[in-house]
């Protein structure tokens, strides 16, 4: 048996990782993860908390997708997406938005993320319809804002926990969510969820305003069925897909009409879902750190 030193993969892995960082942070990638990491000045969070660990982790690629298709159930979020966000026409510009928006938040300056803030609310600011079933909505609500924020922050906690390098012990799983409040309260949620057991109770509390409307089940068979991406990158989305779903609460995969695995989820999806994080945290660390990078400005 040949054994291949590290150090000859490694042009490979640099490789791989330029071209997941591509496809996350976009062509200003390398320009933004300058300015996000490398601008002096204080941080809303300090190195090696919850926050920074759970976001720099591969694991997101599994929560933020998790999360995507649960905050789909909530019909009035779910028609300003659909109306408004160019999920469909500009996938990739929206993913690239998104992971900057979440990097600036996460590492940069404390004026930097206040300010990605305020750019965001400007947008929700101008955006405004009505529903399909002639319910008037405004992107800016703080009830709309604090869906999408729970709905991400369970998502990527669970992912963390179950596909993290290094698991969080449950006071640090407290202070993950008190420190993404944070954020959420610049975004103009008054009172954001402070513990997991707060967090936990505040999605059940939007459980009887959540179906699964056309909209809702359109994107979710976009999301796992039809991605925008090369062939060669369906096999390993799929494991990815999978263990999306089966991370959603039973209560919403149901909804979203989506197939789960049973016992096989623990014994073939699961173990798949822990190879995929892998290989890509391997691609996209930075070799002259102990650990990973952000998963949206990571170092090649």
């Amino acid at each position: 048996m040949t054994i291949v030193p590290p150090r000859a993969l490694e042009p490979l892995r640099r490789r791989a990782g330029q071209i997941l960082f591509t496809r996350v942070a976009g062509s200003e990638g390398p320009r933004n993860r300058a300015l996000i990491h490398g601008t002096p000045g204080p941080r809303w969070f300090p190195p090696d908390s919850p926050v920074r660990r759970v976001h720099a982790d591969s694991a997101m690629f599994i929560g933020g997708l998790s999360a995507l298709l649960l905050q789909t159930l909530h019909p009035v979020a779910m028609a300003a997406v659909a109306a408004h966000s160019g999920y469909r026409g500009d996938p990739w510009g929206r993913l690239h938005r998104t992971s900057t928006f979440l990097a600036t938040t996460t590492y940069g300056t404390a004026d930097a993320a206040q300010a990605a803030c305020d750019r965001v609310n400007a947008v929700h600011a101008g955006i405004r319809g009505i529903t399909e079933r002639g319910v008037t909505y405004r992107a800016c609500d703080p009830h709309l804002v604090e869906w999408v924020h729970i709905a991400e922050v369970g998502s990527f906690l669970r992912a963390h926990q179950r596909f993290g390098a290094h698991r969080l012990t449950a006071d640090e799983c407290d202070e993950y969510v008190a420190q993404t409040a944070r954020i959420a309260r610049a975004l103009g949620v008054p009172e954001p969820p402070l513990t997991v057991a707060e967090l936990r109770a505040r999605i059940s509390a939007y459980r009887p305003e959540l179906r699964p409307t056309t909209q809702a089940l359109d994107t979710a068979r976009y999301l796992m069925f039809s991605p925008p991406l090369p062939v060669a990158a369906l096999p390993v989305y799929a494991v990815l897909a999978s263990n999306a779903v089966a991370l959603l609460p039973p209560w919403a995969a149901a909804q979203l009409r989506l197939p789960r695995w049973g016992r096989a989820e623990r014994w073939t999806v699961r173990p798949a879902g822990r190879l995929a994080t892998g290989a890509i945290r391997w691609a996209m660390r930075d070799p002259a750190q102990t650990g990973s990078v952000p998963v949206s400005a990571p170092s090649s």
